[in-house]
């Protein structure tokens, strides 16, 4: 596919604007004043390969970047009521989805937080959740879990090789430990080491190592060395994140280093370029190591097993995602949903207790219906991030048009600032080496205006 532009190259772009890491995002969701019933949302949804996502708001502590849905331990006795809450959650949904046609899970994922907060006893009694109340065989069907250094435990880890885990992903951040401690991410290298040994003894197919880039302080050579650290343990998959500061994290509480907003201007431009920079050096490093790309942020060992990958990136968001659990997103063709969305932890904590006194899960409560318009986004947005691109044919057999001709604003903008790789076969709209890098920007200007209105809406809390 070409697209041409008659204009002028536009003006440079911030190159980390936001990960789109769902669309639309969880601040464009409003309370549902029809609060639909989950059995007439599923009712006409194909269910013969749908997804199973449980999420486990929990982790040891919390770390300076974050603003997952999460909170810092679990006071006595609340593991169990919010699993007793899932239980009663996952007997609802699977009422909605019915009996009249097969409801068969083609992939399932536990994450969070950190689900192996939980003992090795309660992922016993989570994987029995997903196997006895939802009918998903977690033995045949590919099944990732998220971990921590801390957590990965020697029984928790039996626990989830023994049910079926093909894919486990340990967040790392940094093998040198004065840069995690700059993310605030208290952790010694000698554990993290310990914790990956402990996960190649478990023996499960894969292993995701999650890495950031742009801490302060960090050089090329200090990135370099956590690469190096990480491909010793010759990883299947390895995640490559750059560095945010949100609002509300710990991060993003410290404040500025510099004052004036001169200063704070050429601070991010700086900050920009290392990031920039850090990511080509670690782009070039694992392509030169055996690795391909597969999106900005994830690389797979060229040899590593397919049938046992767990999903791609973007791939969290397809149509047919049943999603558990108070910090997890549903979606139907028509309606994605969840519950309320906190990243302060007052109000992550008073979510989580509102989830656990739920005796009724049988409506949606919160979310955003996607018409038409939103659905091409979508699809186009989670497509064109993917390193291997979108073949128009696919587009155009789904939604019976072309995506130039729905979006020739945004693709002629991203082809004048050549984010468009001009060498793709005919019929490939695939990103340049270039979009890829600046994928934190081209995703957000896919948003429609009336996503962008509801997320600048939202109040943060």
């Amino acid at each position: 596919m070409t697209i041409t532009t008659g204009t002028p190259a536009p003006a440079a772009v911030r190159p980390y604007e936001s990960y789109v890491y769902a669309y639309p995002h969880k601040t464009a969701y409003r309370p549902l004043a029809d609060r639909p019933a989950l059995r007439s949302l599923w009712a006409a949804e194909p269910k013969d390969a749908l997804s199973l996502y449980l999420h486990l708001p929990f982790c040891e502590v919390r770390c300076g970047f974050c603003n997952l849905f999460t909170r810092i331990g679990a006071p006595e006795g609340l593991t169990t009521r919010y699993l007793d809450g899932l239980d009663r959650q996952a007997l609802a949904v699977r009422e909605a989805l019915g009996d009249d046609e097969p409801v068969r899970f083609a992939a399932a994922a536990f994450g969070g937080g950190t689900p192996t907060f939980l003992t090795a006893a309660e992922l016993e009694r989570l994987c029995d959740l997903a196997e006895k109340r939802m009918g998903a065989d977690l033995s045949a069907v590919p099944l990732s879990v998220e971990t921590s250094p801390s957590t990965a435990t020697a029984d928790r880890l039996a626990v989830l090789a023994d049910r079926g885990t093909t894919r486990i992903s340990i967040g790392v951040q940094s093998f040198v430990d004065e840069e995690a401690r700059a993310a605030v991410r208290p952790q010694r290298r000698a554990d993290v080491e310990a914790a990956l040994g402990r996960i190649r003894d478990a023996r499960i197919p894969v292993l995701n190592i999650d890495l950031i880039y742009g801490i302060d302080g960090q050089t090329e050579r200090s990135w370099l060395t956590s690469l190096d650290a990480a491909l010793a343990w010759r990883p299947e998959e390895l995640y490559l994140y750059p560095l945010y500061v949100r609002p509300l994290t710990g991060l993003h509480r410290l404040g500025p280093v510099v004052a004036g907003p001169e200063a704070e201007a050429r601070e991010q431009t700086a900050w920009d370029e290392q990031r920039l920079r850090l990511y080509a050096v670690g782009r070039d490093h694992l392509l030169a190591r055996g690795y391909e790309q597969v999106s900005m942020r994830m690389f797979r060992r060229s040899d590593a097993p397919r049938e046992q990958e767990g999903p791609s990136d973007h791939a969290c968001q397809t149509d047919g995602m049943i999603g558990l659990g108070c910090g997890a997103r549903s979606y139907t063709s028509a309606l994605h949903y969840s519950f309320d969305y906190a990243v302060e932890m007052r109000e992550i904590r008073s979510i989580i207790d509102d989830f656990t006194a739920t005796e009724d899960f049988s409506r949606a409560e919160v979310g955003r219906y996607v018409d038409a318009d939103e659905a091409r986004r979508r699809h186009l947005l989670q497509s064109l991030l993917q390193a291997a691109g979108l073949p128009v044919a696919e587009y155009r057999a789904r939604f019976g048009t072309d995506p130039g001709a729905d979006f020739p604003a945004e693709l002629a903008g991203f082809a004048a600032r050549g984010w468009l790789d001009t060498s793709a076969p005919d019929g490939l709209l695939r990103l340049s080496p270039s979009g890829l890098a600046h994928s934190d920007a081209l995703g957000p200007a896919l948003f429609s205006p009336g996503v962008r209105a509801a997320m600048a809406a939202y109040e943060r809390k």
